[in-house]
């Protein structure tokens, strides 16, 4: 299969249960040229075959250097990568991600995680004003939250 590359996702989430969600939705993007922005060094050949991947650090709230040096190193790789479309999963890198995509004119596209069953994450209420989709898993979050959509839990 022939890839398009005039369309260039950027796939974004920390290393963990974030990125075995967002894996769960990059078939649906294999016609497209992708790159990952991750933050582990061993999940690096586990998505390589999926596109280029990007490590940066792990970073939250209680670290304000590292969210720094983080926010840094992803301006220079969205610089560089120019996406057309930022999709992530969370966490703080992909808020990052999200934000920088949406400066440069990309559509974003935030999939709060599964485990969000109450109420939708810390980095989720900061993109939902930023992103063009935002989907929830639980359809009760759907109802509370505006500009939040439901389409089932298959991730």
């Amino acid at each position: 299969m022939t890839k398009r590359k005039n369309t260039r996702i950027c796939l974004a989430a920390s290393a963990g249960g974030h990125l075995a969600q967002l894996l769960k939705v990059v078939q649906c993007c294999s016609m497209y040229e992708t790159f990952f922005i991750t933050t582990s060094n061993t999940v690096r050949e586990k998505i390589r075959e999926y596109g280029k991947v990007h490590v940066v650090r792990e970073c939250n709230r209680e670290h304000p250097l590292r969210v720094f040096v983080v926010i840094l190193r992803c301006v220079a790789i969205m610089l560089h990568e120019r996406p057309n479309v930022v999709i992530s999963t969370g966490a703080a890198v992909g808020c990052v991600a999200c934000f920088l995509g949406k400066l440069l004119g990309a559509k974003v596209i935030w999939i709060d995680s599964i485990t969000n069953v109450e109420r939708i994450s810390l980095s989720g209420r900061i993109i939902r004003y930023i992103s063009d989709l935002f989907l929830v898993q639980w359809p009760e979050l759907a109802q509370r939250y505006s500009n939040v959509e439901y389409l089932g839990t298959a991730i």
